[in-house]
C-alpha cells in the first residue's frame, strides 16, 4: 500500500513538471515577435517597406541615361542662365542735372586778347519724353588778357551766362547714347567799365545774346540714375565781336566732359 501511495506521487510529480515546462515554452514563443511576412513576388520597395532579399544570382541593370526632362543639354542650359547677369533695369526718365568741366575757346578776334578759358557749366532739365528734353543752364569761365597785354599789365575776369533751350537723344543701346541740343542765352564778361572796351570789345563788357547748340554722347552706368558723358558744341556770342576794324564773327567754343544724374 505504501509502495502503491510513492508510485502515484511520483506520477503526479512528472505531471505537473511536464506541465510546467509546456506552459514556459509557450510564453517564450508568445514574447518573440513575428518576423514580417515578405512581400509576393520579392518585390523590393513593396508596401511593408522591408525590402525582400536579393538572390545571389540575380541581374542588375544599371542606367547610365539620366531621367527623363534632366538631359546634359537642359542642365547645361539652366547652369548658364544662372550665371549669366539679370537684365539691366530700365533706364531711370524724369528730372535731369548735369554738371560739366572743360575749356571755353574763342574763334573771332577776342582770340587775340585771352587764352581758353577754365570753363564750368551746370544744366537743370526735365525729358518730356525718352528722347526730348527741355532745359536751363548757366555757366562761368576764368580767362585773362595775356595775349594782348604783357604780363605786367594782363588782366583776370570771369565769364558768364544762362540760356535754355531742347535736347533730341538718341539711344544706340541700353548703356550709350547720342544727343544734339539748341540753345539761346546771354553771355558777357564781369570786369571793370571799360576795361575791354579799349581793346575794342566795349558789348563784351554786358550780356549780350548768345546762339549755339552743342553734341555729346552719353554713357550709362550698373545705377541707372548716372551717366558719364562727353559734349562739345560752338556759338555765336554777339558781344564779343570787335567793333573796330574790318567785320568780326564772334564764334565762340567750347568742350569738356561731366556727369549727370537723375531724379
Amino acid at each position: 500500500m505504501m509502495i502503491r501511495l510513492v508510485v502515484v506521487g511520483n506520477r503526479a510529480l512528472a505531471s505537473c513538471g511536464g506541465l510546467l515546462l509546456s506552459f514556459a515554452t509557450l510564453s517564450a514563443h508568445a514574447q518573440q515577435p513575428e518576423a514580417p511576412a515578405a512581400p509576393e513576388g520579392g518585390a523590393p520597395g513593396s508596401s511593408s517597406g522591408t525590402p525582400a532579399a536579393t538572390a545571389p544570382d540575380t541581374s542588375l541593370d544599371f542606367s547610365v541615361q539620366p531621367p527623363e526632362g534632366q538631359t546634359q543639354d537642359t542642365r547645361a542650359s539652366s547652369a548658364q542662365a544662372l550665371a549669366e547677369p539679370p537684365p539691366l533695369r530700365p533706364r531711370r526718365k524724369g528730372l535731369v542735372l548735369e554738371s560739366t568741366l572743360g575749356v571755353l575757346g574763342f574763334a573771332g578776334q577776342f582770340r587775340h586778347v585771352a587764352p581758353e578759358a577754365y570753363w564750368l557749366h551746370g544744366q537743370l532739365g526735365y525729358e518730356l519724353f525718352s528722347w526730348l528734353m527741355v532745359f536751363g543752364s548757366a555757366e562761368a569761365g576764368l580767362t585773362d588778357t595775356g595775349e594782348s597785354l604783357d604780363q605786367s599789365q594782363s588782366m583776370a575776369f570771369t565769364l558768364w551766362g544762362f540760356d535754355g533751350g531742347l535736347r533730341a537723344t538718341i539711344h544706340a543701346s541700353d548703356r550709350v547714347a547720342l544727343y544734339a541740343q539748341g540753345e539761346a542765352g546771354a553771355l558777357g564778361a564781369d570786369v571793370p567799365h571799360g576795361s575791354l572796351a579799349v581793346l575794342g570789345f566795349p558789348h563784351a563788357e554786358t550780356l549780350s545774346l548768345a546762339l549755339g547748340g552743342r553734341l555729346g554722347a552719353e554713357w550709362y552706368q550698373m545705377d541707372r540714375h548716372m551717366a558719364l558723358f562727353v559734349a562739345g558744341g560752338g556759338r555765336y556770342a554777339q558781344g564779343f565781336a570787335k567793333v573796330i576794324g574790318p567785320a568780326d564773327l564772334p564764334l565762340l567754343w567750347d568742350a569738356g566732359a561731366g556727369i549727370r544724374y537723375t531724379f
